[in-house]
Order: C-alpha cells, then structure tokens, then sequence
C-alpha cells in the first residue's frame, strides 16, 4: 500500500493545483468581460469639457471635447491599419484658449500620406482621454534618423511636445484628411477561456499520468 502513497497523493496535489489555475482563470475571464463592459458603457457616454486635471484612474476614456488650435508640432508613432498599407499614429499638440497644451491623436496617416501638407489649425476636438500602455521592455526609443515612436508612451510624449500629460484620442475627424482611430475594446483581448481549457487539459493529462503511474507499480507488483 505504501507504493501507492507518493504517487497518489502527488497526482492529487498536482491535478487540485491545475484545476485550481483552471477555475481562475474562468473568474478573471468573468472580471475581464464586467470590466470591457464598463468600458464599452463609458465610451458611448455624451462628451463634457476637458477637465482642468485629468488623472488616468479617474478620467480613462471619459469622452471629453476641446476647443483650440494645432500647433504643428507632431509625433508619427509606427502603425497600421486593417485593409491598409502600414503607416502612422498622428499625435499633434494642441493649445487651448487658456494656453493649456495637451496632446491629441488625430488618427492614422498611411506611409505615402505622410508628407502631405496639413493646414487645419483652429478646430473642435472630439474624443476620449487614454493613457494607452502600448510600451514593454522590449520596446526601442524613438528613431533619432526617422523620427518614429514605436509606442505611445504618454509620459514621454509630453516631455517631447512640451504639454502636459493629456492624450486625447479623437473620434471624429479633424481635419486633413486624417482618418481617426477611436477608442474601443479591439485592442483589450479576453483570452481567458483558452487558457482555462489549457489548464484543465494539463490537469486531465497528469490524473491519466498519475492512474498509468499506479497503473504501472501495480503490475510490477504482480
């Protein structure tokens, strides 16, 4: 009977801890589906003015509007578009009548658009704020030869634009024949079903390991 002890008690703690990560990883699939829920809730909400100091847990995609001008001064950050050719995140500063600058993602340039003239300057700003989290450690710093970003990174940006940390995504046009690119969900996966089935999985492979196992110390036995 002692033969039996080890193995068994081993397949039973290893399949409780599987089926343990299993379980979890269906709850942060339910969190994860309330939280895109808030999201996609507080997207469509009307816009009000910008506020006199945005903060990120507060404020993050709180649909604002802005009045002011663009000042030229712009960030190309390295993108693309679906059905398109790659290209660009346009961020541009953008001055308010009280003098305010912030930042504002005006959308997506593809690459032979690049270059072209831009002559809108005074305009109304639709959109939301964002504080997106696009950089990792992987991520290289700006081009110093191209001048591209490969991440939003809004800290950084502002530092680089000299306005405060405030990114307005807009969500309609503004301008210039620059297609917006809205604030949405597509870009927040909620891929905890699979990794739920990979855990269970994993947990029916060691509990048929572990049965072989005795399975194995029987016959022997035998």
């Amino acid at each position: 009977m002692r033969r039996y002890l080890f193995p068994a008690i081993l397949g039973l703690v290893g399949v409780a801890i599987l089926m343990n990560l299993g379980f979890w990883q269906l709850r942060r699939m339910e969190e994860k589906r309330v939280y895109l829920d808030a999201i996609e809730a507080r997207i469509g909400d009307i816009p009000v003015p910008l506020p006199d100091q945005p903060e990120e847990l507060r404020d993050k995609f709180k649909p604002v509007y802005a009045e002011g001008r663009f000042t030229g001064e712009t960030i190309e950050v390295l993108a693309g578009q679906r059905g398109a050719s790659p290209g660009v995140l346009l961020i541009e500063a953008f001055v308010l009548p009280d003098g305010r600058r912030i930042m504002v993602q005006r959308g997506f340039l593809p690459e032979e658009a690049r270059n072209a003239p831009r002559t809108v300057t005074e305009a109304r700003v639709e959109g939301h704020l964002h504080w997106p989290q696009d950089t990792n450690a992987f991520t290289p710093p700006p081009d110093r030869k191209t001048g591209l970003w490969f991440a939003r990174d809004v800290p950084a940006m502002a530092a680089a634009l000299k306005t405060e940390p405030t990114l307005i995504v807009a969500a309609r046009p503004t301008g210039d024949g620059i297609e917006p690119v809205p604030v949405d969900t597509s870009g927040i996966p909620n891929d905890h079903w699979g990794y739920a089935i990979q855990w269970f999985l994993l947990a029916a492979t060691w509990a048929g390991m572990t049965l072989f196992l005795l399975w194995r110390i029987r016959m022997r036995k035998v």
